[in-house]
């Protein structure tokens, strides 16, 4: 007499009810770049060795004369593929962006925003170096 054989049926794969999609939420990084008047070469071979596209932003603050007209942006540009843009107020940062304090105005960041503020001191001994840093530490 033959036996009959069992065949087994896989079992149905059991959804968990606890399974949670992974949403990963990514925090832009601001990179704060001081220099002096005498910066700009610095300035351009610094950028131009920055890999892009970039996942963080670049925020340049230079001392300058407060009566200068600023034509920075436009410098840079020549060195970077990123986008170079003048800081404005209310400006949010992007990744892959770099963004340049403007003439006689002090720069903050926060909650991913730039903020252009009047300075504080109008003559003499003006910080907008260490006045953004302390807020990008914030």
């Amino acid at each position: 007499m033959m036996e009959k054989k069992k065949t087994s049926k896989p079992l149905p794969k059991r959804k968990s009810s606890n399974a949670k999609t992974a949403v990963t939420k990514t925090k832009l990084t601001i990179v704060g770049i001081g220099a002096s008047a005498g910066g700009l070469e610095a300035l351009e071979e610094f950028l131009s060795n920055v890999p892009t596209p970039s996942v963080c932003a670049f925020v340049v603050i230079q001392h300058l004369d407060p009566n200068h007209k600023g034509i920075m942006p436009e410098l840079l540009q020549r060195a970077t593929l990123m986008k170079v843009k003048q800081a404005g107020n209310r400006m949010k940062v992007q990744p892959n962006f770099v963004y340049v304090i403007p003439p006689n105005k002090d720069l903050s960041v926060l909650h991913g925003l730039l903020f252009l503020l009047d300075p504080v001191t109008r003559r003499g001994l003006r910080l907008p170096i260490d006045f953004f840093f302390r807020s990008l530490a914030a």
